[in-house]
């Protein structure tokens, strides 16, 4: 597989002005030109006296996608013809995912009068003769008190019908008689939670769109609910590619191991991803084309050949599977040579460039806004630190660049080559150093990583 970074930008011509559909419908129109590459022999090559180096045609017509853009055009990829129909799930297969229906109330909250605290439920002013047996939550409504008497109650037991307040355990004292008093003021209907209090039968609770949460879980679940209506996982298929990919052992002739295969499932459901399968392809065409072909997964993922070397493989497939290019090529470092596609109306293709932390980009800039939309998830609110130490940017990318978080500030770390893994691996966020660079002390946009966040969507299994 050729290196990422090694296809060459196209025009001189800048796209910062553009906005999200100006970019969208450039990208169609370069790509509407006809090719004059010659002849395909099947294996994404060329051939007869029109072909030309790989890289002749990305300079004259391939033109990078500025980075903001290229994620605006990601996350509206998938907002009509991309969705799943919603799915009814049990409560405990719906953690992580958003609401598709309001969770209405199901009855009121609570659905009768309870005590709020232990001690006794009282009738009329003290002191109070107290009953023999007790209330205890889970039993049948217990007999009307009258004035003067008093009954040991727990917490969430049913009322007493004409019960003036509850008295906590620690505000009452019972004399040698056994009567019962308050040492302190009490107020009428103290410590009842009274039918309805929270919500009446009816009531919209949380409306779609809401991310369930464990406590969205505990409400419904209080509401009534067995199984809530969600927006279900978009699903995932990784294609590994490359024949110098080793699975197991050290590297050796050449060969090296492969990281992105390990690596990029547990990443995609930390985005709230079903990885539903993982597939070793290797630099082979037609492999791939079938793979991509038959795959019934909502996005499709896959790592090298992104580029224009002899066996880079995704953009010949693409276009013979009649894909639509929505991204070719992003102004970022690391990762340029990335991409999405459209391959049907319910699916897109994310493609990678092949080194490790150039991949990482491609999934923070691609594939992440457009999960997130599939998933019906909001998008973080954006947010900014001011950097340790100054950062050197490129003349005209954005540069995404590790960074670790130590108190108000974003600590820039070192190994962030385009194949380097040590960097990323310490790093809390990644800062968004604008064309140019970043000064010290200069405020710095911040992607959170998944789990650096403890989101309730991480999963690591």
């Amino acid at each position: 597989m050729t290196a990422p970074g090694t296809r060459a930008e196209a025009s001189a011509e800048d796209t910062d002005d553009l906005d999200v559909e100006e970019a969208l419908a450039l990208v169609r129109d370069v790509h509407r030109e006809p090719r004059d590459d010659g002849p395909d022999d099947g294996t994404g090559r060329t051939s007869g006296p029109a072909a030309q180096p790989p890289g002749d045609r990305s300079a004259e017509r391939h033109r990078a996608t500025p980075w903001p853009h290229a994620r605006e055009i990601a996350a509206r990829a998938a907002r009509s013809r991309a969705r799943r129909a919603p799915v009814r799930v049990p409560l405990g297969d719906a953690l992580g995912l958003a609401l598709a229906a309001p969770l209405d109330a199901l009855t009121d909250l609570p659905s009768f009068d309870t005590s709020a605290m232990d001690g006794w439920a009282v009738a009329g002013p003290g002191p109070w003769q107290v009953r023999e047996e007790g209330v205890l939550a889970g039993h049948a409504q217990p007999e009307p008190l009258t004035d003067g008497e008093a009954v040991r109650i727990a917490t969430g037991a049913r009322i007493p019908a004409d019960t003036t307040a509850v008295l906590r355990s620690e505000h009452g004292r019972i004399d040698a008689q056994g009567r019962l008093h308050t040492t302190r003021e009490m107020l009428h209907g103290q410590d009842i939670r009274p039918r309805g209090q929270e919500c009446r039968s009816g009531d919209q609770l949380l409306p779609v769109g809401t991310l369930v949460t464990p406590a969205v879980l505990g409400l419904a679940a209080a509401a009534g609910y067995d199984t809530v209506t969600v927006v279900p996982r978009p699903r995932v298929e990784v294609l590994v590619l490359g024949d110098e990919l080793l699975t197991e052992g050290l590297p050796h002739d050449g060969l090296i191991r492969d990281a992105l295969g390990p690596m990029l499932p547990p990443w995609l459901r930390a985005l709230g991803a079903d990885v539903v399968a993982v597939r070793r392809i290797g630099d082979d065409a037609r492999a791939l084309q079938k793979a991509v072909t038959r795959s019934a997964a909502d996005l499709i993922v896959t790592t090298g050949g992104t580029a224009s070397g002899p066996v880079d493989h995704v953009h010949p497939v693409l276009e013979r599977v009649g894909a639509e290019l929505l991204v070719d090529g992003v102004k970022v470092r690391p990762g340029h040579p990335m991409l999405l596609a459209r391959t049907k109306d319910h699916q897109h293709l994310v493609g990678l460039p092949g080194n490790p932390l150039a991949a990482v980009s491609g999934l923070l800039t691609l594939a992440e806004p457009l999960l997130r939309t599939l998933a019906a998830h909001p998008a973080p609110e954006p947010y900014s630190l001011p950097l340790r130490e100054a950062v050197q940017g490129h003349p005209h990318d954005t540069r995404l660049v590790p960074v670790v978080l130590r108190g108000d500030l974003a600590v820039p770390l070192h190994y962030n080559g385009p194949a380097m893994l040590r960097g990323i691996a310490a790093a809390d966020a990644l800062a968004v150093v604008r064309p140019g660079g970043a000064r010290q002390g200069e405020e710095t946009e911040l992607l959170d990583l998944p789990w650096a966040t403890a989101g309730i969507g991480v999963c690591f299994t």
